[in-house]
């Protein structure tokens, strides 16, 4: 049958739509100023376009999201249904027999069409901008600082050069007591350079500067032979006017192709990832059948006459008279040889063997340990998608009856006990998601206890609101019939 809400109805989805609108932008501006917050030095002195860091702030809006519209959704109902209680509206609904589910019946429907909406995006939508959001994180943090000349400080920012400017005039293109360290390399000896004045041109959009000094000094390191001996000599010359170009293009911002970029667990959708764990199980399947039939495996048994004339062709060139008496041991294969040294060698070569395998086996655990973490991540992002997004489901359940029971409206009350709630559960979310990565727990409980515990006392108050049930009633009862 249709959902046909009623003018009741209406009115409480209306209750909900203003507190849950200016929740979602408040916990969004959090969000965002905390983002800010944290890569405040990352975005600032780089010389970035504005137009990258709208960008880089918008595919980041695209996580606050997903986490925004579950919390407005809980503030929303406590403070619409406690405002519902504090005017003694509920009183009257259900003194005119309308069942308080009836009320809540309509905002329960419109967080699970959020849940199907959140499920949508955090699978279609959230991937790619966390992609290209981590893309662009990386070509800001590949970025050199601009040319950004300071009076008094040195300034290293172009390879092979170090500069000294004691004053700047004129918008830093005019410049004074110039001194420009030259460093060597494959095509030019070291040189101090130093000059009265200065002035800087810029050409070619910025990526070519061009530094033109007058009346100063070239102070080179030359190397001579006098002698046949190589020597260093210092070679001074004086110059009117002398022009220095840098390239600048590696000081520019560039852009990467986030698709030419590889791919993790935050930038997958559900179906990626399945195909990733069910690749890396049949690896772990395979390696494990592999130790199980593969003879290469298995320690190969010992031919006991075969080792013995092995080891009396290595050794048939000691005189009998040298060769000591074989000594006792609790190793079959030992005592059946001849010679103290037969022994010695066999004990020696098995034990090498033996280490070999050791090592093998050890490397395969840990590509199987490797394999089943990756397997762990991988679904701890997959159940996430789904139990971040059900949420939504969970404090409807769970919002509004306690914010029947508190009888208060306003945004203090909601937002204290909104505050403890939703504490809880995300420290929920994130140990759950830390303890299932190291394997303490399955997956699907380090990312469904909370809403599985949450939802179980949502539902369980929902009863109690809209039906005589208590607890004590099943005690109760069977202390009567007793």
């Amino acid at each position: 049958m249709r959902f046909l809400p009623n003018k009741l109805q209406l009115d409480v989805l209306k209750r909900h739509s203003g507190p849950f609108v200016f929740c979602f932008f408040t916990v969004m501006f959090f969000l965002l100023m905390q983002f800010l917050i944290l890569y405040i030095d990352l975005l600032v002195g780089k010389g970035l376009p504005f137009g990258v860091i709208v960008e880089l702030i918008l595919t980041n809006l695209a996580s606050m999201v997903v986490l925004a519209i579950p919390m407005a959704v809980l503030v929303a109902c406590l403070m619409a249904f406690g405002k519902l209680t504090e005017l003694n509206e509920l009183t009257a609904l259900r003194a005119a027999g309308v069942n308080p589910f009836q009320v809540i019946k309509p905002v329960l429907i419109v967080g699970t069409i959020l849940s199907i909406f959140l499920v949508w995006f955090s699978n279609d939508v959230l991937p790619d901008a966390n992609q290209r959001a981590r893309s662009l994180f990386i070509d800001i943090r590949m970025k050199k600082p601009g040319f950004d000349l300071k009076p008094g400080e040195f300034y290293e920012g172009i390879d092979g050069y170090t500069f000294l400017v004691q004053d700047m005039t004129n918008e830093s293109d005019s410049l004074h007591d110039v001194t420009i360290f030259q460093h060597p390399d494959d095509n030019r000896k070291e040189a101090l350079i130093k000059a009265k004045r200065g002035e800087l041109v810029s050409e070619h959009n910025g990526e070519t500067m061009t530094l033109f000094l007058r009346e100063g000094t070239i102070l080179r390191y030359l190397d001579r032979r006098e002698e046949g001996r190589k020597i260093t000599v210092l070679e001074e010359t004086a110059f009117d006017r002398y022009r220095i170009s840098f390239d600048l293009s590696d000081l520019s911002f560039s852009r990467s192709n986030p698709q030419d970029r590889s791919r993790n667990d935050r930038t997958m959708d559900v179906q990626a990832m399945q195909a990733v764990v069910d690749s890396l199980k049949r690896e772990v399947n395979d390696q494990k059948q592999q130790v199980i039939n593969s003879n290469s495996y298995i320690v190969p048994a010992i031919n006991v006459d075969e080792e013995k004339s092995q080891y009396a062709r290595r050794l048939g060139s000691q005189p009998d008279s040298i060769k000591q008496p074989p000594y006792d041991s609790r190793f079959v294969v030992l005592n059946s040889l001849e010679s103290e040294s037969d022994q010695q060698t066999l004990q020696s070569m098995t034990v090498s063997k033996l280490r070999n395998y050791r090592s093998l086996f050890e490397n395969i655990i840990t590509d199987i340990d490797w394999r089943i973490n990756k397997i762990a991540q991988f679904m701890v992002e997959i159940h996430k998608k789904f139990s971040i997004p059900v949420a939504c489901i969970i404090f409807v359940l769970l919002g509004a009856p306690i914010g029947m029971y508190t009888k208060k409206g306003n945004l203090g009350y909601a937002a204290l006990i909104g505050l403890i709630l939703l504490s809880f559960y995300w420290i929920s979310i994130i140990q759950g998601e830390k303890l299932a990565d190291r394997l303490f727990i399955a997956p699907s409980t380090g990312m469904w206890f909370s809403n599985v515990l949450l939802g179980i006392i949502g539902t369980y108050l929902v009863i109690r609101i809209s039906t005589p049930f208590k607890l004590s009633n099943l005690w109760n009862n069977r202390d009567k019939e007793d």
